[in-house]
């Protein structure tokens, strides 16, 4: 019972006793100054020496030594003398020195292990001296103890397992926490208390000077030194540099640097915080350049480091709400430019996607960036494929072409390799080398938005009440099952950032996403390996290891997944649908309907879980076991289902009327009693399948059941066709098990959304008979906040202009809607409209390549369908190219001999009807409803994701 009450005694009192801040009390009674909130941060015995004196030094080292004594004595009365308890004591130590003191617990642990086993602490103590006197590297000296201290311990007490493993466990614990906090010894000697300078420059040994083919730690030299370190590194042509933290001392380099006429340097600052996504600081911080004496090389230092504190300079760090912190410098030897100048690998004015932008002049650089030249100018277009690479120039000058075309090439490659964020690329040319002089991002183009994964999870133009109500529920959801794997480290991560409206499309958040998937170990292309089923490479492994315990989190959540989705549609999602649809919307003032609206909000915020988590798990399932797309059925999916009813239901009907006139049809079907059956059988149809419609995610595009004509035109063209496919036995298995849970999901979905607009539709009608809309559809153009506030709060401001903001909102939405093509991707949060607007243009002889999506080829003339306002006759002959492929225009797919969509993947609704009816279809084309025209004749290839375009077949 005694050694119970130890056990307790020590895990409980020993971290409150390593957390008391005694250091702090001693230093803030005798200097007056709060360590906690200068230098590092650390309360520890080197801030104590540092900031304090010798004599606080002093009683801080007392002070920790009397709390490690007095540790390893509370275990010996519970355990006895020696006992391996006395390391755990010092473990639970450490951990509340450093949770709750803020400090390493180096001290605590010398003097506790000191009194536990003075015989081993002797060793330690002896060897560890001897080491660093012949080093003189604290670092060797620091950790090489951590290692020799539990060595020591296992070779006095090799059959005490316990002891060499509680030994190692301390020594781990320490060396963790080393990593974690940074090292007084770091600090300036010189800045010291005068008193303490000797002792802080014997103990930080030989320093090491830093260069650029080390491998540097922004977050110590600045992201400029860090990122000219790494390209360096990685092979690309960096001027030889060191570098100064903010910490050193600059003697030692100067005396190693020997600066001379021949050899001149250029002295540049990296701060930390400078040249990051968020801030350039470009121009702020000063430059020194043709430093060819050690005194010059000094007074350069000294320049630059003062120009940090410069009144412009702290200004912008408080305009953009940036941390104080210091400033390294970075030395290089001087390039002696022939020709010289700054890169950007987008354009940051226009913000057009494709062209390098280039300015050069002979000399320097620093004659570009300063602004008092005008330098040349160049727009250079890398056009890459898998055999070769070609750069298209404009713009004529004295710089020669092939050095220009060189460094397009080089800007762009560098682009690529920092996961494709616009870089400003500062280059010079000496006549023989091509040297990168700093590389940093165009933070005005960021961040990023692409439309590849968006155009297909909400495709074509976006109503204003559509997406305030899909955004939030989507980058809701979107952030909670990043959170789950990140843990803490989604902190300062706005997933409300995720997607946003450009021209009235949506977007997602490029820049956003990637630095997600980079945080947890995944490549950038992740998202559209789990949406759309494209390839995605292998996550490094290490990363792959730190995100295990997240990772763990979501798969759990994914193996629950069925069960829960099974337990909410027994509680909430069928008991709610079956309210809703027993609800007469006739029967409901503006005050009920916004009720009804807002349940349907609340269901859907649970159903919007399922319906990204679902296709998410079915996407990793198929991943993994690879099945064959024939193995799969995916009859549960509504779209797919429907198909096939709506199909067979054709088939029956052509056996009754073998011949007909499309334009009497169901005429023709009323005067027979077998007619009249298949007719009811269509109502039926209807009535089950009346919820779906041509943008299942849009709530302003009308479902099927107010719009039966296009369901009937399809009916038409299905009767005109073949017999539909045989249903596919269903196959069990894992994957298969998820395929159906999707189109379960997609089911209850689609019919919350349907439900949803026709709510709105009757709010609609309330106020079209009371004068506060004008036309049919303009509820859509308000959002769902602004509908809140003038029912529940009457907000007669609001209302006023009511009509005007609608218009407004049209006029807009029908200007984005004559932006053709969209952009894939838009730079920063501002793009002008200017730079997309183009004319059409017909496809060079040659290919497009997308997402091979449905295997088998064919050749046909081509029809481009923009949307399903009108369909025309097409047969097997016709490749239809579309923007997007959803359930309205599944029945049209299965009469086309071939399907080019502009957006989706292998796992679209276009793709899974094409290869439910064997039709060839390559998916994510980009701008094919604009590159191809009506009538050309092309050859699909769906095993490859090639469009070929033949030579002499142009539009008729």
């Amino acid at each position: 019972m005694l050694e119970l009450w130890g056990a307790l005694v020590i895990l409980i009192f020993c971290p409150i006793l390593g957390g008391l801040p005694v250091i702090s009390w001693i230093t803030n009674a005798s200097s007056k100054r709060r360590l906690d909130q200068i230098g590092t941060g650390n309360i520890g015995v080197s801030a104590a020496f540092y900031h304090g004196g010798t004599l606080v030094g002093v009683l801080a080292v007392l002070s920790e030594a009397v709390k490690g004594v007095l540790a390893v004595l509370v275990a010996r009365a519970f355990f006895g003398n020696g006992s391996y308890w006395e390391l755990i004591a010092l473990i639970a130590l450490v951990i509340g020195r450093f949770l709750m003191g803020k400090g390493a617990g180096t001290t605590n642990v010398v003097w506790g292990f000191a009194v536990h086993d003075p015989m081993a602490a002797a060793f330690v103590f002896l060897v560890g001296s001897i080491s660093f006197l012949l080093l003189r590297s604290k670092e060797l000296a620091k950790y090489g103890v951590l290692v020799l201290f539990p060595l020591i311990v296992a070779i006095l007490h090799f059959d005490d397992l316990t002891k060499i493993l509680a030994a190692v466990i301390l020594a781990v614990l320490l060396g963790w926490i080393y990593q974690q906090i940074p090292d007084d010894l770091n600090l300036k000697a010189s800045e010291a208390k005068p008193e303490s300078q000797a002792m802080f420059q014997l103990l930080r040994g030989n320093q090491k000077i830093l260069s650029l083919d080390d491998e540097l730690d922004a977050a110590i030299v600045g992201n400029k030194a860090a990122r000219c370190s790494e390209i360096k590194r990685i092979g690309y042509p960096v001027p030889k540099g060191w570098v100064l933290t903010p910490m050193d001392e600059p003697e030692m380099l100067i005396d190693f640097l020997q600066p001379s006429d021949l050899s001149p340097l250029a002295v540049r600052s990296s701060a930390l915080g400078e040249d990051t996504e968020q801030a350039s600081a470009a121009g702020q911080y000063e430059t020194v350049l043709n430093v060819t004496t050690k005194e010059g090389l000094l007074q350069a230092i000294n320049t630059v480091r003062a120009s940090y504190e410069h009144p412009d300079a702290v200004q912008y760090r408080r305009d953009r709400h940036l941390k104080e912190a210091a400033m390294a410098v970075l030395i290089q030897q001087q390039v002696q430019g022939v020709f010289s100048g700054v890169a950007f690998s987008r354009d940051p004015i226009t913000q057009e996607s494709d062209a390098v932008v280039i300015e050069a002049t002979a000399g320097s650089a620093a004659q570009v960036v300063s602004g008092r030249y005008t330098p040349e100018q160049y727009r250079a277009f890398v056009v890459k494929t898998e055999n070769l690479s070609s750069v298209h120039l404009e713009g004529e000058g004295q710089i020669p072409a092939v050095l220009i075309k060189q460094v397009a090439y080089l800007t762009r490659q560098i682009e690529q390799y920092y996961h494709g964020i616009p870089q400003d690329i500062e280059w010079s040319y000496d006549g023989q080398t091509l040297w990168i002089l700093q590389v940093r991002p165009i933070t005005t183009l960021l961040p990023i938005w692409t439309r590849k994964i968006a155009a297909e999870v909400i495709p074509g133009i976006i109503h204003p009440l559509t997406w305030s109500i899909n955004r939030p529920l989507t980058c809701g959801v979107w952030g909670g099952i990043f959170a789950v794997v990140l843990g803490e480290r989604a902190l300062g991560l706005d997933f409300n950032e995720t997607a946003t409206l450009h021209f009235s499309r949506a977007y997602f958040n490029a820049s956003l996403l990637g630095q997600i998937f980079r945080r947890m170990g995944l490549p950038p292309e992740s998202l559209e390996f789990l949406t759309r089923g494209a390839k995605m490479s292998k996550p490094p492994l290490n990363s792959t290891l730190s995100n295990i315990p997240g990772l763990l989190r979501l798969l759990a959540r994914e193996l629950s997944l069925s069960n829960d989705f099974k337990r909410d549609y027994r509680k909430r999602f069928q008991p709610g649908l079956t309210e809703l649809k027993q609800q007469s919307l006739l029967e409901l003032d503006q005050e009920r309907l916004l009720e009804r609206i807002e349940y349907i909000l609340e269901l859907l915020r649970s159903a919007t879980y399922y319906s990204i988590m679902a296709p998410l798990s079915a996407a990793i399932r198929q991943g993994i076991f690879k099945p064959k797309d024939s193995q799969i059925d995916n009859s549960a999916a509504p779209e797919v289902a429907a198909l096939r009813e709506l199909g067979e239901l054709a088939y029956s009907a052509k056996l009754i009327l073998p011949e007909f006139d499309s334009e009497t049809l169901f005429e023709d079907l009323a005067v027979s009693t077998p007619g009249q059956k298949i007719l009811e059988q269509f109502e039926a149809f209807i009535n089950r399948y009346g919820y779906l419609s041509d943008v299942g995610t849009d709530i302003a595009v009308p479902t099927w059941r107010e719009e039966p004509e296009a369901v009937k035109l399809l009916f038409v063209q299905l009767m005109q066709g073949n017999q539909p496919p045989a249903n596919k036995r269903k196959r069990g298995g894992t994957v298969q098990r998820r395929v159906d849970l999707k189109g379960r999901v997609t089911e209850v979905y689609s019919q919350l959304l349907a439900q949803l607009r026709w709510s709105f539709i009757a709010l609609e009608r309330n106020w079209l008979q009371n004068g506060l809309l004008r036309q049919p559809g303009d509820i859509f153009f308000l959002e769902i906040e602004e509908v809140q506030k003038i029912i529940r709060d009457a907000d007669y401001e609001l209302i006023s202009y009511l009509r005007s903001l609608v218009e407004m909102r049209r006029n807009q939405l029908t200007q984005d809607s004559q932006l053709n093509p969209a952009p894939l991707l838009v730079y920063g949060n501002a793009p002008p409209v200017s730079v997309f607007v183009s004319s059409p243009s017909l496809v060079p002889d040659g290919m497009l390549t997308g997402i091979p999506a449905s295997h088998g080829q064919v050749e046909g003339r081509v029809k481009v369908l923009r949307n399903l306002q009108s369909i025309p006759d097409i047969d097997k002959q016709t490749i239809l190219v579309v923007p997007y492929t959803d359930s309205g225009w599944a029945a049209l797919l299965t009469r086309a001999g071939g399907l080019i969509a502009e957006a989706g993947g292998r796992l679209s609704h276009g793709a899974i009807i094409a290869r439910e009816y064997g039709i060839p279809a390559v998916m994510d084309v980009h701008n094919a409803t604009w590159l191809l025209q009506d009538g050309q004749r092309v050859r699909v290839d769906g095993s490859r994701g090639i469009i070929e375009v033949s030579n002499d077949l142009r539009p008729d």
